[in-house]
């Protein structure tokens, strides 16, 4: 009995994270009635020291502990923490914590989840949205843009800078137009659902050039000299980093600057003697300042001892001698402008250095700061975007779209196709403003920036192969009408760019997340540095054992909720989703447990256990997207018709979330780790959690066919019209007429099945092309009403136009071809002005 008292006694108290004197306190009284119950028996004595010793740790005088303990101890974490270079220290410094810190807590705050302030727009920027961008799409015909003008038309270059679309978060005493990143990213969002080249060009000056970087960093002067006229489209930016060798690690680039005196102006002045080759550089070829990410040396030692400065930002006028830009890479047949530029021993003074003098070697700090922002918007609003359109039309194509007499959206296989459509889309825009709200708050959220990257784009590249797959012949013939085309060559882009996937998901997402979001591990990582032993010591000393109750606290929590499923943890109770918050609760304890055991067993080596960080990057990122969709939900007042998309996305995140942990363990490096931590988060082994059953997918599937709120709220924030002549409107419009002439279509098919053969053969060749004729037999046989003939055939005659597709004859397809030779001329064209 005193040893089972004592053993709960301790489970209490690591549970409730309980120590120092109270759990010493605890521990002794617990250990005196075991020992005095069971008469003295000698395993109480030694279970009781051995728990009342671990209380006492924290309340012994600090001298003994330090010299006995803590000294040894931070000899063995040093051995066992990374070691990081100066950009990975670089990388920790920047940005901030927010809600992934609470997932990597292990014990997450639900109040501090549902009470954040959320995503808004002002009225402005809705005005903004619902006027000049409403107008910008309409100007935007993609087929037009991709196969004969290889460029946006000079009128949409016109409106963009007229309209302040370069300028959209750019101060408005600094001439932009003052936007919140949400404005920003619903922006983006909705011009990328008409032409992804369009919202590329607009995306990239307002995240990824260097006004971002000169509102943050730059002098009072470069502020207002270039900003206004960075707003105004006086000025195109773009910002270089990536180099053919070193790809985006900007502590790898070869690209330098060489600390010298030269001309500028007419003077001789300070400056650098700059060299780069870049590549993949969006506007490069249509530049007229351009944003460089350099290493910079100081050989003569004009500033000073130090050779080496590092990576630094600096802007190059492209009118500037030597400067190489022009020539464009096409990027899977879109056509927003990107090239490489070079330049060889280019002579820029030091007011060029982003931030001045005092900026050189604080690049790569800069770099992160605003690459956070940018991937926290640009591709997330491209994906999801990509993700609305596809639902959109392909929602109404499956519904107007007939295979032996019913619409294809009845078929299951086509509804297994439209099911993941739907959630993954509410997932992403859910993830978006969550994202997009922290930037608003002042967060600079380094690791949701990585983990939003890598997951919408790959979950735009699910949605729009499962459109591909509904819309079949209709979606892969090239040509105006073709209103999935684009998107789908646009993937690999978003895949790619602003840091591959790959090593995204790798490297990046748990590799920074569990130090930089890790409670502890930061300042463990900063006692290991220090020089200074004593101090040393004194700063591990007063950390590691919180951290050591930390591991075993989340060991404990991961166990009993694995055992009970969640029930001990109090959740809110809006929403009626109890279950799901308590196994979030449950994984959330699981994935801090794991990232400690993986720290402390790996350590350094986990930058070549990619295939474990991956996993783990997996459980994060399930998480994090999981609690959005809940996030969102809770903004939108838990609207009762959008429970099955709610439920979805959760049993679709928690199905997968079980699935990465359990991957993650049974293949953990240390094998003998493996029934422990099998043991702890799946004491009951991995079952419980299969996703969504085939009830609930089916009524996600019809989310999108369906006319109603649902499907507006899925496809919200998107550009839509229903033009018959537009390659989107064209679906539009037959959907609508279908919804209006169903009950006409249904009697008609009906009278068709009820005639004999003869006559229904006649009656099936008019179904197709004389529909004309088919209508007037109905009208005559009283099967529609004379005041509904005419819409009939109208509905009959846009439900065959959506199943057309694009032909050219050998003169159309040289057509195209010249106009493509003829265009190729133009990229060699001077800098817009």
């Amino acid at each position: 009995m005193s040893v089972l008292l004592l053993l709960i006694s301790a489970l209490v108290l690591i549970y409730f994270s309980i120590g120092g004197k109270t759990a010493a306190a605890v521990m002794a009284v617990a250990t005196l009635v075991g020992v005095i119950q069971d008469d003295w028996h000698l395993a109480s004595v030694l279970i009781g020291g051995v728990l009342l010793a671990l209380a006492l740790v924290l309340v012994i005088p600090g001298d003994l502990r330090l010299d006995k303990l803590s000294r040894p101890l931070l000899g063995w974490v040093r051995s066992r923490l990374p070691t990081l270079s100066d950009t990975e220290s670089e990388a920790l410094k920047s940005g901030s914590v927010d809600w992934d810190g609470e997932l990597f807590s292990g014990q997450p705050e639900w109040n501090k989840l549902l009470d954040a302030q959320p995503a808004y727009l002002t009225s402005e920027e809705q005005a903004f949205i619902d006027g000049p961008v409403e107008k910008l799409c309409a100007m935007l015909d993609d087929w037009k843009i991709t196969h004969e003008h290889y460029d946006l038309p000079e009128k949409v270059w016109k409106f963009m800078k007229d309209k302040g679309f370069f300028g959209l978060v750019i101060p408005k005493d600094e001439g932009g137009l003052g936007f919140s990143n949400t404005a920003h990213s619903e922006i983006v969002m909705k011009i990328s659902t008409r032409s992804v080249s369009a919202a590329v060009t607009v995306m990239v000056p307002n995240s990824l050039g260097p006004g971002e970087l000169l509102m943050h960093y730059g002098t009072d002067e470069q502020k207002h000299h270039y900003l206004p006229r960075l707003a105004k489209g006086e000025e195109i930016p773009c910002f270089a980093l990536t180099s053919p060798v070193a790809g985006s690690d900007a502590g790898a680039i070869p690209d330098k600057g060489i600390v010298c005196k030269g001309q500028w102006n007419g003077e001789e002045v300070l400056g650098l003697r700059v060299t780069w080759n870049k590549r993949y550089i969006t506007l490069a070829p249509v530049a007229t300042l351009i944003g460089l990410a350099i290493k910079v040396y100081d050989p003569d030692k004009l500033l000073g001892e130090n050779d080496d400065i590092g990576v630094t930002c600096v802007l190059v006028p492209r009118d500037t001698d030597g400067v190489n830009a022009g020539t464009r890479h096409l990027p899977m047949n879109t056509v927003f402008m990107n090239g490489p530029t070079w330049g060889t021993e280019v002579f820029i003074p030091m007011e060029q250095v982003i931030g001045g003098q005092d900026m050189l070697g604080k690049g790569w700090t800069m770099l992160l700061e605003c690459l956070s922002i940018g991937r926290s918007i640009s591709l997330p609003a491209l994906g999801t975007g990509a993700g609305k359109v596809a639902c959109l039309a392909t929602g109404a194509y499956a519904y107007t779209r007939e295979q032996f007499g019913r619409s294809i959206s009845q078929f299951e296989g086509v509804q297994e196709a439209l099911e993941p459509m739907a959630g993954y889309t509410y997932m992403m825009d859910a993830a978006r403003l969550l994202t997009s709200g922290m930037l608003d708050r002042g967060v600079r959220p380094s690791v949701p920036s990585a983990v939003l990257k890598y997951r919408n784009t790959d979950l735009m590249r699910e949605v729009i192969n499962h459109a591909m797959d509904v819309a079949a012949g209709r979606a892969v013939i090239t040509g105006p009408r073709n209103f999935l085309a684009r998107a789908y060559q646009a993937v690999p882009i978003g895949i790619t760019v602003e840091g591959a996937n790959i090593l995204t998901r790798s490297l990046m997402i748990f590799g920074q997340g569990a130090i930089r979001c890790h409670p502890f591990i930061v300042e463990e990582i900063e006692a290991a540095g220090m020089t200074d032993e004593d101090k040393a010591a004194k700063k591990f000393d007063g950390i590691f054992y919180r951290h050591l109750a930390h591991t075993t606290r989340n060991a404990l929590r991961s166990l009993v909720l694995g055992l009970t499923r969640g029930l001990p943890e109090p959740v809110p109770a809006e929403g009626n989703i109890k279950p799901c918050y308590r196994q979030l609760a449950r994984f959330s304890a699981a994935f801090a447990l794991m990232t400690d055991v993986t720290l402390l067993t790996v350590g350094g080596g986990l930058k070549a256990r990619q295939r474990l960080s991956g996993r783990m990057a997996d459980c994060l990122t399930h998480l994090y997207y999981a609690t959005a969709v809940i996030k969102q939900w809770h903004e939108e007042g838990y609207p009762d018709d959008q429970r099955p998309l709610v439920e979805w996305c959760l049993h679709t995140c928690l199905r997968d979330l079980q699935s990465s942990m359990r991957d993650a363990i049974i293949n953990f490096p240390v094998p003998a780790l493996r029934w422990p931590l099998r043991l702890l988060v799946f004491p009951l082994g991995a079952t419980g959690l299969n996703g969504p059953d085939d009830t609930l997918g089916s009524k996600v599937a019809r989310s999108i066919v369906d006319d109603t709120p649902v499907r507006h709220r899925i496809a919200r924030g998107t550009y839509v019209n229903e033009s018959p002549d537009d390659p989107l409107g064209r679906v539009l419009n037959a959907y609508r007429l279908a919804h209006e002439t169903a009950g006409m279509r249904d009697r008609l098919h009906q009278a068709i099945r009820n005639r004999d053969e003869d006559e229904l053969d006649g009656i099936a060749l008019l179904m197709g092309h004389q529909r004309k004729e088919l209508v007037d037999w109905a009208c005559a046989q009283g099967i529609v009403k004379a005041d509904e003939c005419d819409k009939l055939e109208e509905a009959l005659t846009a439900l065959y136009d959506v199943l057309r597709v694009d032909a050219f004859d050998s003169e159309g397809l040289k057509a195209l071809s010249r106009c493509a030779k003829g265009k190729r001329k133009v990229v060699e064209r001077p800098a817009r002005k």
